[in-house]
């Protein structure tokens, strides 16, 4: 079964920087898609970015481009999203997910999740 576990989050003074990391186990992941997610209070949840397990290729959502970057760790199995420039609209619970292999930005493309981890932005 796979299983996903976030960590990183936190607090955080406006133009700082975070690092989430998500821990995947129960699969096999050199197929799959990596996706970062987050939601707001009275927010849908939205898509931040996803990456190629097996490729590497990252794509991300126009709010994060530039400041925010998708990596990942084989050995670990294991994804990190970089922060930086963080701004109070940043402020949401981020979510970890992962689907066998489909490319998308629709959070109903990803069949697992992990339990969000908090980040908040604010001086």
């Amino acid at each position: 079964q796979v299983q996903l576990v976030e960590s990183g989050g936190g607090s955080v003074q406006p133009g700082g920087s975070l690092r989430l990391s998500c821990a995947a186990s129960g699969g096999i992941f050199s197929t799959y898609r990596m996706g970062w997610f987050r939601q707001a209070p009275g927010k849908e949840r939205e898509f931040v970015s996803s990456m190629s397990w097996n490729t590497g290729f990252t794509s991300y959502a126009d709010s994060v481009r530039g400041r925010f970057g998708m990596s990942r760790d084989i050995a670990k199995t294991t994804v990190y999203l970089q922060m930086n420039i963080l701004k109070p609209e940043d402020t949401a619970v981020y979510y970890c997910a992962a689907n066998e292999g489909r490319y998308s930005q629709s959070q109903y493309d990803y069949d697992y999740w992990g339990q969000g981890t908090q980040v908040t932005v604010s001086s």
